[in-house]
């Protein structure tokens, strides 16, 4: 059963979320280990393989925690983008100041989910994310306040540098006042405000994902399909590249950006049951 959630971010927002808990026959005693979940770009907690991999992960034993980042305009239950506005303002380091402020308000959120300060191990928490999400994640784990605090992280498909644009675009993009995206699923045209190109711009150095990798010292496991139409395989190369020990590079072959999966969900591919099992084992492992 998810259990909802809410919880203020340092950047002023209300973050919305889902705890997953272990069923009462898990052969883990409480208090549990915690993975925090963290979607991509155009993402959402209830994204198609995000509600079954909670599910995969508090049926071994894990406390799965997963939110909406506030830029995603998009409260649980919903499909669509429906605040305009918080998607248009969505930046990097807001993404990563909502993951911090979920981290350090676990034991908030475990009150206000299960009533019990006991149920949440906060000296276990390790990381999953996807994509864009996933470069959130890595940002987490080299944060002077986590990176000795943190037990693994996951990412999948995850970028490897904030700068996704070229010159030109930049160009364009600061003259029209707003970059234009569509969503392929539901056809919407979203905004994203030059605030994003601001942020990339001003805080280069605090958004380097390749020198947060270097820095990280948490068990980190990459995963990345290698039919990827979104992040180019070099990115994966590079962020293993960049990354100290103990790290590990898993290739889903022929896996897509979103290893097959849909949203709504049907059903697990070959590759999204890979890339499932390649994350509870190294959980399992470190977690």
């Amino acid at each position: 059963m998810s259990i909802p959630f809410t919880l203020p971010s340092s950047t002023g927002a209300t973050l919305h979320g889902l705890v997953d808990l272990p069923s009462e026959g898990t052969l883990k005693a409480r208090p549990y280990p915690v993975v925090v979940i963290c979607h991509g770009f155009k993402g959402f907690l209830d994204w198609g393989f995000f509600p079954p991999l909670a599910e995969l992960l508090a049926e071994r034993g894990f406390a799965v925690v997963r939110s909406n980042f506030s830029g995603a305009g998009q409260l649980p239950g919903e499909d669509r983008v429906s605040d305009l506005a918080a998607f248009r303002a969505n930046s990097y380091s807001r993404e990563r100041d909502d993951l911090l402020s979920i981290l350090a308000g676990l034991a908030e959120i475990e009150v206000a989910t299960t009533g019990n300060d006991r149920t949440f191990d906060l000296d276990r928490i390790s990381l999953v994310g996807h994509s864009r999400g996933g470069g959130d994640v890595i940002l987490a784990a080299a944060h002077r306040d986590w990176r000795l605090h943190l037990r693994a992280i996951v990412t999948w498909a995850s970028i490897s540098t904030v700068h996704r644009v070229s010159e030109t675009q930049k160009e364009t993009w600061r003259r029209d006042g707003e970059l234009i995206t569509t969503n392929t699923r539901t056809g919407q045209k979203l905004a994203i405000g030059v605030e994003v190109l601001d942020d990339v711009e001003q805080n280069s150095d605090a958004l380097d994902l390749r020198a947060a990798a270097g820095v990280r010292t948490v068990p980190w496991r990459i995963v990345h399909g290698t039919e990827d139409e979104s992040v180019p395989l070099a990115e994966a190369e590079a962020l293993y590249e960049a990354a100290r020990e103990p790290r590990d590079l898993v290739w889903i072959e022929g896996g897509s950006h979103t290893f097959g999966a849909r949203h709504p969900f049907t059903g697990p591919t070959p590759q999204l049951i890979q890339a499932m099992n390649a994350t509870q084992d190294w959980l399992l492992r470190f977690g």
